[in-house]
């Protein structure tokens, strides 16, 4: 899927990621681009693109997964009448 020209500042350190998407509809596109929105630091396209002679809108979306988003570890807490670890 062609949705532009790839610039190797975005693949230049391991971790970051381009991501195209494919969807029926732009609505669609922007769920997808919400999904990884939620999870990992993302910078979306500037624009949805259609494609003559193709079906469905293309998004491309780029993300660094060495930064996730709601998945920090925490320490389990100690069950009742025990001794936190030290």
């Amino acid at each position: 899927m062609e949705a532009g020209t790839l610039s190797e500042a975005h693949v230049a350190r391991p971790g970051l990621v381009v991501v195209d998407v494919a969807a029926c509809d732009e609505q669609t596109a922007f769920a997808v681009q919400a999904l990884l929105v939620g999870r990992w630091a993302t910078a979306s396209g500037d624009r949805t693109t259609w494609v003559l002679g193709e079906p469905g809108v293309r998004r491309r979306c780029y993300l660094d997964v060495r930064q996730q988003f709601g998945s920090r570890r925490r320490a389990p807490k100690p069950a009742a009448g025990t001794a936190a670890p030290p």
